[in-house]
Parts: structure tokens; sequence; C-alpha cells
């Protein structure tokens, strides 16, 4: 009887040192596994180090699990078939975070943005605040937090407005048709040339774009660096119009012809 409580006594003592050397060893293990490939993709893949970090160490803790359990005697072999079992039901009632997990890795393997990038990622435009493997979290330029999960992000298409280093501004505006066009297209392009952070290459432009019901549509293009693009924006707007009522350039209220036929009048 002694030597089953000195035995059992002993194998609880050996499984709490299991334990102890485990977690010490994982989290060591676990922090230079981090540094490694921290340092082998340079900081290009973080959301990928950090998944592959997160996975490591529930391998290694499942193993530290096994070994303990083995050495209180406790048979693992039904546990691992009724696991077997459970990890097939939990399948098919997680697939829709199963197919987030598959996603994050494929953004996280190919890098559409990063946390910072001002996107519209499934038709909802905002600044990446968070990412990780389920999800994306985005603050609206209204202030409003969406979170979107991976499966839905990756399989739409994503635009990233903060991905290059410059970007186009466009304005359109409409001239009267007796409006002198030279004149226009002419004080369009020196009103942006005077604008801060207008590029001089590639140069601004202005061209008639279409010739509508009641105004001849000039785009008026200029390129900015990509974060003083709605400063530009916003400036070259009211410059232009400014400009437009100095040299007389008429920018027209929508207008409609209305003909009224009166019936012919009969004589008796």
């Amino acid at each position: 009887m002694m030597d089953m409580i000195l035995k059992g006594a002993v194998n609880i003592g050996c499984a709490g040192l299991m334990l102890v050397v485990g977690y010490f060893a994982i989290k060591y293990g676990s922090m230079l596994l981090h540094k490694a490939l921290a340092k082998a993709e340079n900081g290009k893949y973080a959301l990928v180090v950090r998944f592959v970090t997160s996975v490591a160490e529930k391998v290694a803790w499942a193993f530290v699990a096994v070994m303990v359990l083995e050495k209180l005697g406790v048979d693992i072999g039904p546990i691992i078939a009724g696991l077997g079992v459970t990890g097939f039901v939990l399948g098919f009632a997680f697939q829709e975070s199963l197919g987030s997990l598959a996603s994050g890795m494929m953004i996280a393997i190919n890098q559409p943005f990063k946390v910072g990038d001002f996107v519209n990622v499934s038709g909802n435009e905002g600044t990446i605040t968070a990412l990780d493997m389920m999800a994306v979290t985005l603050a609206t330029p209204d202030n409003r937090k969406i979170t979107i999960p991976n499966k839905s992000a990756w399989g739409q298409p994503i635009i990233n407005y903060s991905a290059l280093d410059k970007r186009r501004v466009e304005i359109v505006v409409g001239i009267a048709y007796g409006s002198n066009i030279s004149l226009a297209k002419s004080t369009a392009l020196e009103t942006l040339k005077t604008i801060p952070g207008v590029l001089e290459d590639p140069a601004p432009m202005a061209e008639v774009k279409s010739l509508d019901d009641s105004s001849v549509t000039l785009t008026v293009r200029a390129w900015a660096k990509t974060p003083d693009f709605w400063t530009v924006y916003f400036a070259g707007v009211q410059a232009v119009k400014e400009a437009f009522d100095r040299v007389g350039v008429e920018i027209p209220f929508r207008q409609i012809d209305i003909n009224i036929r009166q019936p012919l009048q009969q004589t008796v």
C-alpha cells in the first residue's frame, strides 16, 4: 500500500516537474523561434511569424500534456480517438472560422495591406488599425470601427490607397458652352501649378472630357504624394473655381430648354 502511495506521489511530482520544465522550455523556445523567423524575413511577414510561433507553442503544449498524462497513468488512446471525432465535428461547426484562418494565411503571405494603410475592403473604406489571422479591423473616416472576417476580405477586390507613393488628383468641372475652352484649360493648369503639393512630374493636364446637356465638361488632373492627396484635391477645387471667376469662365447651372407649343386656333 505504501509502495503504491509512494509511487503515485513520485509520479505526481514528476508530472509537476514536467509542467514546470515544459513551461520554461516552451517560453524560451518560442522566443528563439520568433527571433529567428523575424530576422530571416526582416519584418516583412510579421503576421506569419506570430501565427507560426503561436501554432508551435500549442503543438509543444500538446506534447507536454501527453507526457504528463502518461506519467500519471492515464490511458491517452481513447482521448486521442475522442479528439479525432471531436475535431471532425468541430471542423463542420467552425468551417467559416477555418475559412477566415486560411484567408488570413493568404493575406499574411501576399500582404495586400498593412496596419496604417487606407484601404477599401469588401466595400468598406478606412484605415487598418488591427490585423490578425481571423479578421481585419478598420477605422472609417467618420470614426467607426469595422471588423471584417478575413474570408470576406480576401474574397473581394482590395483597393489600397496607401500602397504607392503618389496618386492622381482628378477634378471634373463643367463650363458654359459660350465660354472660351482654351482659356479655361490654361487657367486651370496655371492654377494647379500654384497649389502646394502638386508634383511637376507627371505634369498637370486639362482636357475636354465630354459635351454634356448643360456644359462642356473638363477633366483637370494633377499628381500628388499619397499623404497629400486630399489636401491637394480640396485646395484644387476651390482654386479652380476662384480662378474661373476671375477670368470670366462661367460654370453653369444645370439647364433644360422647354418648348411649349400652342394649338392652332380655329376661325369660324
